[in-house]
């Protein structure tokens, strides 16, 4: 039975992308595994793999093609055997390779499709399950069901709206396997947690508009990419939908630069240079097991709070910005710190990022210091709960303990928080952590 592959989505955020390169042929045989095209995501270059066995039939999408959406056929796969009749049938929607008329929204990647998620073939009906509902699996999965005797009702699909592989059956284990009613429960929460889960374009003046007011002046139209729009989505919907509040302070940096410039000509044979966004990195992350109530991130009707330090880092590229999340940080040493954000800031700047190594986290740093900035406000990424925006430290007079006037170099924060996760005092304690962390760097190594 010819199945659709369909546009895989290799990110929660990922709505459409571009069809880079095929990496078969139709007339290519390929097995679960192979490597099918590369796709161009909202935020990198990804590798699609096939999740069945079967004949590349027709390709339906050219390499090249952009804002190819999510969940539309990009080929069809033949079983052995299957000629161009079954190719027609599958590519004009027959009934043998319908997909359900309400996808099923994923807030994770898909396992099994690329080198980190995404999704493949689309559906093929099977028998109903015991809510009269019709399942979807693809003919391999179907035939290791029949098989081992696996009821495919029991059976959870990762593919694309929700169709079930070979892997699903082939991982199933009927000793787990929910009662007849989860699947009615679990089917009613994508349903709920489809409501404002991906936010649409911003809309702001009308396009026309806009070219209007500029008729008759020079300018040039900067196509949007996939980054771009994205980025535009969710700070948009940033600012729409979270109570933003903003808490302000001054951090002394000249014990942590003298600790610094130690630390470093101790470790010049290893080849470690640490920075000051290291430490701040390490502040950060013990700062949220001290104030534990404030490693929280908000979940639509809840709130999550974290045990882990997993702390988020903006990394500017050309086009736009990467937060990668360094987990564990609390666990790490400053070096250890250092080089895991060396390495994911150079696969940031080139687009080579798995989804993820920049989802998650509950606090994300901005710094923009190294470009002569003072002070800002940092826009929150979602669902996180804070983001502390960092400027360059400057030498200023200050009232010492002795009250004599003295020099020092001190460094501003600004603390952005969701209201809705943080409260002000809340907020404060954890900013006083922070701070206190690097006016005292050996209270870190401890």
């Amino acid at each position: 039975m010819a199945t659709e592959i369909l546009m895989p989505a290799l990110s929660p955020t990922m709505e459409e992308g571009t069809l880079a390169k095929w990496l078969v042929k139709e007339g290519d045989t390929v097995s679960s595994g192979d490597l099918l095209a590369e796709i161009e995501t909202d935020k990198a270059t990804m590798e699609f793999e096939a999740v069945d066995e079967g004949i590349v039939g027709k390709i339906l999408v050219a390499e090249g093609t952009e804002n190819v959406k999510v969940n539309s056929p990009i080929a069809v796969l033949l079983e052995e055997g299957e000629d161009a009749s079954a190719i027609d049938s599958a590519s004009s929607g027959g009934s043998s390779n319908a997909a359900p008329a309400e996808p099923t929204p994923d807030t994770e990647p898909q396992k099994g499709y690329g080198r980190e998620a995404g999704g493949n073939s689309a559906p093929a009906p099977a028998p109903s399950g015991g809510d009269g509902k019709r399942l979807f699996a693809t003919p391999v999965a179907r035939r290791i069901a029949k098989d081992r005797g696996i009821d495919l009702s029991q059976v959870k699909g990762s593919g694309p709206r929700g169709r079930i592989v070979k892997a699903d059956v082939e991982a199933f284990d009927p000793s787990k396997a929910a009662p007849a009613a989860a699947p009615q429960a679990e089917a009613a929460k994508p349903a709920a947690a489809a409501q404002g889960q991906k936010p649409a374009m911003p809309a702001g003046m009308a396009t026309d508009t806009v070219l209007k007011m500029y008729e008759g002046r020079d300018f040039e139209e900067v196509k949007l990419d996939g980054m771009r729009k994205t980025i535009a989505a969710r700070l948009t919907e940033a600012k729409q939908t979270i109570p933003h509040f903003y808490l302000r302070r001054e951090i002394k940096l000249d014990a942590l630069l003298k600790f610094r410039s130690q630390l470093n000509k101790q470790l010049e044979s290893r080849g470690v240079k640490l920075s000051v966004n290291d430490f701040i990195i390490k502040a950060g992350a013990i700062a949220l097991q001290q104030v534990p109530d404030a490693n929280a991130v908000w979940a639509g009707d809840r709130i999550l709070k974290l045990k882990p330090s997993d702390v988020a880092v903006a990394v500017a590229i050309e086009g736009g910005l990467f937060t990668p999340v360094l987990k564990d940080a609390h666990h790490k040493s400053l070096s250890a710190l250092s080089a895991e954000m060396k390495d994911l800031a150079t696969r940031a700047r080139e687009r080579k990022l798995a989804p993820h190594e920049y989802q998650g986290g509950s606090f994300a740093i901005s710094n923009l210091g190294m470009f002569g900035i003072d002070n800002f406000d940092a826009v929150i990424n979602p669902p996180h709960g804070s983001i502390l925006a960092v400027g360059s430290g400057v030498k200023k007079p200050v009232i010492g303990a002795d009250g004599e006037i003295t020099a020092a170099t001190v460094m501003s924060v600004t603390l952005s928080v969701d209201h809705r996760v943080i409260d002000g005092a809340l907020g404060a304690d954890f900013l006083k952590a922070l701070a206190e962390n690097l006016e005292n760097p050996m209270t870190m190594l401890a």
